[in-house]
């Protein structure tokens, strides 16, 4: 009977997954939208610039992307990121993407967490 009670025991606690951990996949972030660049354009060659995006959905980690690349930014609330755009960066005439990316934030010992997230391509034209 004692037997009985242990196999059956175990059974429930396998079928159950108590012996287990199983790991959440990353839920999907919040995607930001750029509602507008300000400013919108740029002469080439010019100094740098303070660069200001605004939108929704900013997270405070939220990274903004100039030409592909992330630039060191400045979480002024979740609708207005700012950076500094440096000169280097508009050197040349033509339109860049600018993109703002919401991090993926880590899960806990048994995964979860979220992915990262970025919105859709806002045209900045280097006049």
């Amino acid at each position: 009977m004692k037997l009985l009670i242990v196999l059956s025991l175990a059974a429930i606690s396998v079928g159950c997954g108590y012996g287990t951990h199983s790991n959440m996949p990353p839920q999907p972030g919040t995607a930001p939208t750029i509602a507008q660049l300000v400013p919108n354009n740029a002469n080439s060659g010019g100094p740098a610039f303070t660069f200001e995006v605004d939108g929704t959905n900013f997270n405070a980690n939220a990274v903004i992307n100039f030409n592909g690349t992330a630039e060191a930014t400045t979480h002024m609330s979740g609708t207005k990121l700012t950076t500094m755009i440096p000169s280097n960066a508009i050197a040349n005439s033509g339109t860049v993407p600018v993109t703002v990316t919401n991090p993926a934030t880590p899960g806990g010992i048994y995964g979860g967490g979220t992915s990262s997230a970025t919105s859709m391509a806002m045209n900045f034209t280097i006049n």
